[in-house]
C-alpha cells in the first residue's frame, strides 16, 4: 500500500506548482466593490469603508488603503519620520497601512485593498487600480467617480 501513495505522489508533482498557490490569492480575482464618491469625497468614503471593515471584525493589518491624489493624512504624518520607519510599519502588518499610488508597487498583498480615487491624473489611477487588484487577496474596494473609474479601467467594475 505504501507503493500506491508513492505512485500517487508523483501525480501531485505536476500539481506541485499549486504549492506556490500560497500566493495564489493575489493572482486570484478579488471581489470588487465600487463606492460612488466625488474625487473630493473619495477619501472620506474610503475611511468609512475601513471603519465598516474593522467594525465587522476585519483585522487592521488586513487592510491597505491607496490614494491616487493627495496623500492620506496618516501617510503624510508617518512619512515625516522617514521612509524607513514608514515602511517598517507596512512590513509589521499590524495596522491599516496607507500608501500613495506612486508607491503601491512596493506594498505587499493584503486581504483587503481600498482605493480612494481622490484626484490625480487618470494615468495614476490607470496604473494604481490594476496594481491594487493584484495586491487584494479577497476584496478590492474602489471609492470614486464610477464613470472615471470605468473609463480608466476600460471595463465596468
Amino acid at each position: 500500500m505504501q507503493r500506491t501513495p508513492r505512485d500517487v505522489a508523483p501525480k501531485p508533482g505536476p500539481t506541485a506548482p499549486a504549492a506556490p498557490a500560497a500566493s495564489a490569492p493575489a493572482a486570484a480575482t478579488p471581489q470588487i466593490q465600487l463606492i460612488p464618491a466625488s474625487a473630493e469625497g473619495a477619501l472620506d468614503a474610503a475611511e468609512e469603508a475601513v471603519d465598516l471593515l474593522l467594525d465587522a471584525g476585519r483585522a487592521p493589518g488586513d487592510v491597505l488603503v491607496i490614494t491616487t491624489g493627495e496623500q492620506h493624512p496618516w501617510a503624510a504624518h508617518e512619512l515625516s519620520f522617514g521612509e524607513t520607519s514608514y515602511w517598517a510599519q507596512h512590513d509589521a502588518g499590524d495596522d491599516v497601512f496607507y500608501a500613495d499610488a506612486a508607491v503601491v508597487s512596493r506594498a505587499g498583498v493584503r486581504p483587503v485593498v481600498v482605493v480612494a480615487v481622490n484626484g490625480g491624473p487618470d494615468t495614476v489611477a490607470a496604473t494604481a487600480l490594476p496594481l491594487a487588484r493584484q495586491r487584494a487577496g479577497a476584496l478590492l474596494i474602489v471609492c470614486g467617480d464610477p464613470q472615471r473609474i470605468n473609463a480608466v479601467l476600460g471595463a465596468g467594475v
